[in-house]
């Protein structure tokens, strides 16, 4: 019955994770649906945003470019790796990592690469290197545009200052709940959209050139904030989905236990018949 014991116990152990992940599951289908809304709300406006700036940007002579749109020899890059804090999501954190690392060791194999994490799991995989300039994974706790926007205005203060020549953001785009998308978007310097021209004859109020200077700042604090967004979404889609496939694999090893139980039991209530009908056979002989 020793064998039996172990099985019950396996079956117990079991039985009490699928209830783990069932719950875990329920929270980040109720943490998915709110952040699903905010980000499908906020992408058309950060899109136009985009659209609005890269069209003026484009109609602009050289000589008044913005300084965010310096574009200098790359030697050092700063990478903005946007992670979750927590794990039990599938493959939504190493994803990012792989392709930070990825690009590391092959499109910047000759630059300097610095990392500014956005999640623990991020700051974990690269704090090892001593290339992590900071760690803010904090946002998290109170995820707004403002808290957003300070980062945003760090990054912008370090490539005005020459610190970095080039910055990009690696992070997980939200589609649905079972697919998250790996994206790799340049933050610093802006690029002008190439072949734009406005035909129509506008009246620009002020200039031109101060409608861009204020708009870059607003449109770079809006795509840091849209893209941790789009994470913290697709964090909760993904560790939803990774916990549905958890219990289906519970209840489906816990009915495997089951039937083994069942199987044995059988066989040990059948050995004890056999033994009592022998006995019997032996006295009455």
């Amino acid at each position: 019955m020793a064998n039996l014991k172990e099985i019950r116990n396996r079956i117990s152990s079991v039985s009490s994770t699928m209830q783990i992940t069932s719950a875990m599951k329920m929270v980040s289908a109720a943490k998915l649906k709110k952040a699903q809304d905010a980000i499908t709300a906020m992408r058309p406006y950060s899109d136009k945003l985009t659209e609005l700036l890269q069209s003026l940007s484009a109609t602009l002579d050289a000589d008044s470019g913005s300084k965010f749109a310096d574009q200098r020899e790359v030697k050092k890059v700063l990478l903005v790796v946007i992670t979750s804090n927590r794990g039990l999501a599938g493959a939504f954190n190493s994803n990012i990592i792989k392709e930070v690392i990825s690009l590391t060791n092959n499109k910047y194999a000759n630059q300097d690469v610095s990392f500014l994490a956005i999640g623990k799991k991020a700051n974990d995989a690269f704090k090892k290197t001593n290339n992590v300039i900071a760690n803010k994974s904090g946002v998290y706790d109170d995820l707004t545009f403002d808290n957003v926007a300070e980062i945003a205005e760090l990054l912008m203060e370090k490539f005005v200052e020459g610190d970095f020549d080039k910055i990009e953001i690696i992070y997980n785009k939200f589609k649905n709940a079972a697919t998250q998308i790996v994206m790799t978007e340049q933050f610093l310097p802006i690029v002008p959209m190439q072949g734009v021209s406005i035909n129509t004859d506008y009246l620009f109020e002020p200039s031109k050139a101060e409608i861009v200077e204020q708009l870059i700042p607003k449109s770079l604090k809006t795509q840091l904030y849209k893209s941790v967004r789009d994470s913290f979404a697709s964090e909760h889609g993904a560790r939803m989905t990774a916990m549905h496939k958890a219990t289906d694999n519970a209840t489906d090893l816990r009915d495997q236990l089951k039937l083994t139980y069942n199987k044995a039991r059988q066989a040990a209530i059948t050995n004890e018949i056999l033994e009592i009908v022998g006995g019997a056979e032996a006295l009455n002989n």
